[in-house]
């Protein structure tokens, strides 16, 4: 009986009508639901509904699993892998067995339109079955080659989803492991599947882990692990390395060893144990010369009212913008805040030298940016501390015509790596913000030097 079970949900050849797919589908919903239930009843003490079980969001769950070891996350996300296996496999046979293209399966994959899918393939009947000419041979109800690519994807996705889980949600680390070595393993796993049995075209190789990439960046999107800004810019550079990982994939599959297949985990396990090094710090420095005397300007950098609406589209994008700066006190010990359109920045003063310097350190900030998601207010791990400043200052030179050059410096830390890819956008989004503010003083000093 129980080997029965084993290749009804494991296997991948024959069709599954709709009563068995309902029964057994109902039946793993339940079973997955009872020792989730379970678990975090017994380990985070707080009851889990079944509108939480049907919740995309891993949000959910990490809100419910406040104050719980924090190996229950990861262990619950482990738990759903077979799961996930089960599922493909047998939406993918009851799409056959109904004479529905089972590239359908790839619905699967998305939160809540799964349920969907379930739901029609359980009411739709099964094909008639058709008599083949008895001179061709028979074809397998499903395709070989779809088969072992949704195998890849599954188990690309669940690939994915661990190491994301024990990296940044475990370990709260960002590190090389996470954002090079899972692209290149997702690239491996998937081709690695697909040339297992038979070995394929390099090409097609190559496009089943390309799409497997793709559809785990948008599982972080759906699961709502990352926002979509992130994800995309993350993406180009995981085809990349992932390029590689589909070649020496197919080159293993043709070996036929399980160990070649178990190198994907390698990955999950180093993301465990990588030790998490250092950030570089970075500075920022721009300048503009200002046509007003020194002492209007300062007046401006100590405290400036609202700026206009931010038109820049990097901006507009929802990176944070300056607002506005206010000014608790006077002096070296007063507190500045620098408004944003996430919330303020406070900035202790540690150097007052009246028309010449202020500066001050940053202790507490507000979210870099608003991710884009299709949740509302989500709050992917990133947001919090990974992208700091840490320092800022406002010099003035004086010029001759009695005019000011103003210097804006901003010193930040980006705990992301690899540190060459990510301070790009990092340094481009500082630089947004020093030009949006100096002009703004700028316009400010000379409107006030004109009168």
């Amino acid at each position: 009986m129980l080997a029965r079970w084993v290749r009804l949900w494991f296997g991948f050849r024959d069709p599954i009508d709709r009563g068995t797919y309902f029964r057994h589908g109902a039946g793993l919903m339940a079973l997955k639901y009872a020792v989730d239930a379970l678990l975090i009843w017994r380990f985070a003490g707080r009851v889990w509904t079944p509108l939480n079980y049907v919740s995309p969001l891993l949000s959910t769950r990490a809100e419910l699993l406040r104050g719980a070891p924090p190996w229950l996350l990861p262990l619950l996300v482990a738990i759903a892998l077979p799961f996930l296996w089960i599922g493909v496999s047998m939406t993918m046979r009851r799409a056959v067995d109904a004479g529905r293209s089972p590239w359908i399966t790839l619905l699967f994959f998305v939160p809540v339109v799964n349920f969907a899918l379930m739901a029609v393939l359980s009411l739709l009947p099964s094909r008639p079955a058709v008599q083949p000419p008895p001179v061709e041979p028979l074809t397998p109800a499903v395709d070989e080659r779809l088969k072992s690519a949704m195998v890849g994807v599954a188990a690309s996705l669940g690939i994915t989803l661990v190491t994301v889980g024990i990296g940044v949600y475990l370990r709260r680390s960002y590190s090389t492991g996470l954002f090079l070595g899972v692209p290149f393993t997702v690239g491996y796993i998937s081709s690695y599947i697909y040339n297992y049995r038979h070995s394929r075209p390099s090409g097609e190789s190559i496009m089943v882990a390309l799409a497997s990439v793709s559809i785990a960046a948008g599982a972080l999107i759906v699961f709502a692990l990352e926002g979509a800004v992130c994800v995309m810019m993350a993406l180009p550079i995981a085809w990349i390395v992932a390029w590689p990982g589909a070649l020496l994939g197919r080159i293993m599959a043709r070996r036929a060893t399980y160990a070649a297949g178990a190198m994907a985990l390698v990955v999950p396990f180093f993301v465990g144990v990588e030790p998490r090094a250092t950030p570089p710090t970075h500075e920022v420095i721009t300048v503009v010369d200002i046509a007003a005397p020194r002492d209007v300007v300062w007046q401006h950098v100590v405290t400036f009212p609202d700026l206009p609406p931010p038109t820049e589209a990097l901006f507009r994008a929802g990176v944070a913008a300056p607002l506005r700066a206010r000014i608790e006190g006077y002096g070296v010990g007063a507190v500045r805040y620098c408004d944003f359109t996430t919330g303020s920045f406070v900035e202790p003063i540690t150097a007052w030298d009246e028309n010449r310097l202020l500066a001050f350190d940053i202790t507490a900030q507000a979210p870099p940016m608003s991710e884009l998601s299709p949740y509302r207010d989500v709050h992917p791990p990133h947001l919090d501390g990974y992208f700091r400043a840490t320092h800022g200052e406002f010099r003035l030179t004086p010029l001759p015509g009695g005019h000011t050059r103003l210097e804006g410096r901003t010193t930040y830390v980006v705990d992301m790596f690899p540190q060459m890819y990510w301070t790009v956008p990092a340094r481009a989004i500082v630089t947004a913000i020093h030009a949006r503010v100096l002009h703004h003083i700028q316009t400010l000093a000379e409107e006030e030097g004109h009168r």
